[in-house]
């Protein structure tokens, strides 16, 4: 928001530039990533239409989770390169989850 300019005046401002805005009732925003998603519960999310292109505001607290890597990966890992899970599970995790990688790599110590 502008310095010095009440809600009431941006809002008219905001009118006459074509942009208008409208609160959603959003319960829960779960943004997901390649390795970690952010899970927002109870966000404030402002929908902004201007000339027809809509964006979302979302406003709030999050928290980090690690995405895992899937118990069968893991498993099918272990059996392939014939080591132990925890080892599959670690190269798993550095290769970003790459199965054939984490094979590869398993498999150079042979």
């Amino acid at each position: 928001m502008m310095p010095n300019m009440n809600p009431r005046q941006m809002k008219k401002l905001m009118k006459k530039a074509g942009i208008k805005t409208k609160e959603l009732p959003v319960n829960e925003i779960i943004f997901t990533f390649d390795d970690k998603k952010w899970e927002f519960t109870d966000p404030q999310v402002t929908e902004i239409d201007m000339m027809g292109q809509k964006t979302f505001q979302v406003v709030g607290t999050f928290v980090e989770r690690e995405i895992g890597i899937p118990e069968e990966d893991i498993k099918m890992v272990a059996e392939k390169a014939n080591v132990s899970e925890e080892e599959a599970r670690k190269t798993l995790k550095d290769s970003g989850g790459d199965i054939a990688e984490a094979i590869l790599n398993l498999s150079k110590g042979d």
